[in-house]
């Protein structure tokens, strides 16, 4: 406890100095500016753990697409049952690879049972041969799927030169 001041002088002196005292505590206790250098530092990571893992997810196997005039650009953003045909004419559904036609036509129809919403998206390497990738479109007419989107990427045309 503290000895209790004297006189009103000294009762003013001692309030003035709590008064002071409170109002220093209360100024560094209280912070108004929000410090956003730790916010903006964690949505640059998130950003960039983005950017390296987004083309990891790509379904379905890497091929080269043919090229053609007509193009609409088509992101791969996993709404689509991916089928894939590769140079050497194996088959692959997403990333697993299917033994031939006849496991086609039921792997297929099993994914498309699961997610009815989805749509069918045929990936056919350019250098596939074409009765690979009629052998897979046939195979997937027969099951029942006449909707398949194939495809393919645009086709680059060259830039004339000054002197034409």
């Amino acid at each position: 406890m503290r000895p209790q001041p004297e006189s009103a002088r000294e009762r003013w002196r001692a309030v003035r100095t709590i008064i002071s005292r409170d109002s220093a505590t209360v100024a560094k206790e209280v912070k108004a500016d929000i410090n956003v250098t730790p916010l903006v530092d964690v949505v640059l990571v998130l950003l960039i753990i983005f950017m390296v893992v987004t083309p990891l997810i790509a379904s379905g196997i890497a091929v080269d697409l043919p090229r053609t005039e007509h193009h609409s650009r088509k992101p791969d953003d996993g709404t689509d049952i991916v089928i894939s045909v590769t140079a050497e004419g194996r088959l692959y559904l997403g990333a697993r690879q299917l033994g031939g036609l006849a496991d086609l036509g039921r792997a297929v129809s099993r994914e498309k049972a699961r997610f009815p919403e989805k749509n069918l998206y045929l990936k056919a390497d350019g250098r596939a041969a074409f009765g690979a990738v009629r052998g897979a479109l046939d195979t997937l007419r027969s099951a029942g799927f006449n909707d398949v989107i194939l495809g393919t990427e645009a086709l680059e045309k060259a830039k004339p030169t000054q002197g034409e």
